[in-house]
């Protein structure tokens, strides 16, 4: 045993590079059939090879305007071109040898599963430097029963998710580093490549920023790391600013990496840099009283200078917030999801956080390691209670955990393993091992039997699942070019696999757009008619029991969409003759 431990403590690296590939090899075989198919499953992913793609044929690195979505003047995407990057390079690369069509189908399989090599890595370091330099492997395992995060990594998976993810777990292995400058430069490096894609995981990034601060309260020596964390944020920020932010995003807004946030970020870093450069007490409560006062100098300037950012970032009209975000499944909180799906998303993360706070206990008598566990411990902590809120905290709250989860593993099968009690030594350890694996929520629910799902739920997995595929879409790309007016989900979809323009995607930024889709298919015949023709349309597709269609035919039973599906189509639709069994409903719109 002892060789087999000391064997993974020594080649830890090869280790992971190992673990990597084979994670890979369990990818490809578990999505070849979508790969074949270009099955991207998300709005999002359809929309960034569209942008790749726009990219590529000449639009500028700094427009991120989606042309083929509200022709001729675009989709307002909030974007930046960081994560177009390796699915650029990866396309242009292949498609000398194997042509374009499988250069994007190399592209979209390759870029998801590279930020799985940081995510592994991170985790590694992480495991090794709070919990014990061979205990790596056990939170691999625990990765494994990490479902929502390792749908981010997946081929096919090529939004900006993944990157995000390991990024962040990339700053709490630097949170976790004894090595104060370098631990210092890591988090502030990684937090702000994170804010170059997005500000998704902001809350994290800030309470990681806050953890380098309360190190220096509590050690007057981790001035290195607090001076280094701040340099490196705020100049690593300028950078990506300067380099990656979009026309749209110089304006002052406050969904994505502008001069709001890098304002904060600067004045923050300066700040940070003076009490580490200054204050030289050796009395903690004044360390912390200066800090105070630096964190209230940068709220205030928040406030002050940017008020229009204190409530909701997305900053969408109630309107649309009706119409259509509070339908979206992933705003919802966990308990208002199926109990299968709640326990899948929240069992590792609680796990998790048991296993956190577990180490912290084991680490109450060094200092130092205490400090960073603790640290390391809030962020998945947020993370798991941010589930009550929303559902889309899963995959980072799943990320953050697998570290506490192998720490609880690590920490109670061998107390189970030694106990004097042989049903604790046999059973103890199985179930703690199953449980801190992650794995006791799975194969509980395998056990039990599987919900009948009802003839309408049957009807929108099939409506789901053939809408967006290629073989039901073929007829309408062989359609000639126009903007079809359809489901704002679908949008991205037709623009990336067929010629046709769409008029929205799900993209908060585009809210009138959005209002109006709604607005069209829940409204009257004669307001449908009138928002059909403002977007100069074409065609009108619609997909019935698609989720979307279920909204419109539950909240607007009188509605324009409920009537066209009973048969009731006015004279300014002319019907177009689909081959048999394709799932859409299509019309051409009579100009008038």
């Amino acid at each position: 045993m002892n060789r087999v431990l000391d064997f993974v403590d020594r080649y830890w690296k090869w280790i992971v590079v190992g673990v990597w590939i084979a994670f890979c090899i369990y990818f490809l075989f578990q999505r070849w059939n979508g790969i074949r198919l270009f099955a991207l499953p998300d709005t999002d992913d359809n929309m960034r090879i569209s942008q790749v793609r726009a990219w590529l044929h000449g639009q500028g690195w700094f427009d991120l305007r989606q042309y083929r979505l509200n022709p001729p003047a675009g989709a307002n995407i909030h974007w930046s071109r960081f994560v177009d990057l390796p699915i650029a390079g990866i396309i242009l690369a292949a498609r000398p040898f194997v042509g374009g069509a499988e250069a994007e189908r190399a592209a979209v399989t390759i870029a998801p599963m590279l930020p799985l090599l940081l995510l592994l890595f991170s985790v590694a370091l992480t495991s090794r430097r709070l919990i014990d330099r061979r205990a790596y492997p056990i939170a691999f395992i625990c990765l494994f029963f990490a479902g929502s995060t390792l749908a981010m990594f997946m081929p096919l998976r090529i939004d900006h998710h993944g990157w995000q993810l390991a990024l962040l777990t990339l700053a709490i292995a630097g949170v976790a580093d004894p090595k104060r400058a370098r631990g210092g430069v890591v988090v502030g490096l990684a937090s702000a490549m994170s804010l170059w894609i997005g500000l998704e995981m902001l809350i994290y990034i800030a309470l990681l920023g806050i953890s380098q601060v309360i190190f220096w309260v509590t050690d007057a020596n981790e001035r290195r790391r607090l001076a280094a964390y701040a340099v490196t944020l705020g100049g690593a920020t300028a950078f990506g600013f300067a380099v990656f932010t979009s026309y749209a995003n110089r304006l002052a807004v406050c969904d994505a990496l502008s001069p709001v946030w890098l304002s904060d970020v600067l004045l923050g870093a300066a700040l940070l840099l003076g009490l580490a450069m200054f204050v030289k007490s050796a009395d903690w409560k004044i360390r912390l009283g200066v800090a105070l006062g630096a964190g209230a100098v940068v709220a205030g300037f928040h406030v002050l200078m940017w008020p229009h950012c204190i409530t909701r970032l997305e900053g969408i009209s109630p309107e649309v917030n009706k119409l259509w975000l509070s339908h979206v499944r992933e705003a919802r909180p966990l308990y208002r999801h199926g109990w299968r799906t709640a326990t899948a998303i929240a069992s590792l993360p609680v796990t998790g956080v048991v296993g956190w706070l577990l180490l912290s206990w084991v680490r109450r008598r060094d200092p130092k390691l205490l400090r960073a566990t603790l640290a390391a411990t809030l962020p998945p902590l947020t993370a798991t209670l941010l589930l009550l809120w929303q559902t889309r905290t899963g995959p980072a709250a799943q990320a953050m955990s697998v570290v506490g989860a192998a720490a609880l593993t690590w920490i109670a099968v061998p107390w189970a393993a030694n106990s004097r009690f042989m049903l604790m030594r046999v059973l103890g350890t199985s179930v703690l091992a199953v449980v801190g694996f992650g794995a006791a929520v799975p194969a509980a629910s395998n056990l039990l039997p599987k919900e009948k799902k009802t003839a309408t739920e049957k009807a929108v997995d099939k409506a789901n699942s053939q809408c967006p595929s290629l073989a039901a879409l073929k007829p309408i790309a062989k359609m000639p070019k126009g903007t079809i007016f359809t489901y704002v989900d679908l949008g991205p979809r037709i623009i990336t696999v067929t010629h046709h323009n769409a008029i929205a995607g799900p993209y908060h930024r585009n809210g009138e757009q959005i209002a109006d889709v709604m607005k069209a298919f829940r409204g009257t015949e004669p307001q449908a008619h009138q928002i059909i023709a403002k977007y100069r349309s074409d065609y009108l597709l619609i997909c019935p029991n698609m989720s979307t269609a279920t909204i419109f035919a539950a909240e607007a039973k009188g509605g324009f969409y409920t009537q066209i599906v009973r048969g009731k189509v006015p004279a300014w639709l002319q019907p177009i003759s689909l081959p048999k069994g394709s799932p859409f409903r299509m019309w051409r719109v009579v100009k008038a």
